[in-house]
């Protein structure tokens, strides 16, 4: 997903609002949760992001993890100069997604079908993070 930066979404500087990148992550992650689960999904969580550098966003999303109802989702911003096309990365904020029924409660998903090395490695990740998650919300009042 490619996000032209208008003067409505920039700080001063000429860069993205740190809560509209928020804004458009959630976007594309939720893009991949629905196509995932194929019904619609509510955003559960998102962890720490961190902007490394100023935005001029590009978002790539992918899906990290799928438990019984809930889906971890990976949004790698980049920030690119439309002028010379050269691109950096800016943000990495993994997201949860809770898959939902007519009625708003949850629902089964469809497992992930894990290809690669890479993609083994980083659902395992995903469930490091998934209880992490777990514990920390356990311990909130």
């Amino acid at each position: 997903m490619v996000q032209l930066v208008l003067p409505n979404d920039a700080n001063t500087l000429g860069n993205v609002l740190g809560g509209m990148v928020l804004h458009w992550a959630d976007l594309a992650a939720a893009v991949v949760a629905h196509r995932h689960c194929r019904s619609e999904a509510v955003t559960a969580s998102m962890d720490e992001v961190s902007f490394l550098a100023p935005i001029k966003a590009a978002f790539s999303a992918r899906m990290t993890y799928a438990g019984r109802t809930s889906m971890e989702i990976r949004v790698d911003v980049e920030s690119e100069d439309l002028g010379t096309g050269r691109k950096r990365k800016t943000s990495t904020a993994y997201m949860t997604f809770v898959a939902i029924d007519k009625k708003g409660r949850p629902r089964a998903v469809p497992p992930l079908i894990l290809e690669t090395q890479e993609e083994r490695r980083e659902a395992r990740a995903a469930q490091v993070r998934r209880a992490e998650r777990l514990k920390h919300r356990s311990e909130t009042p």
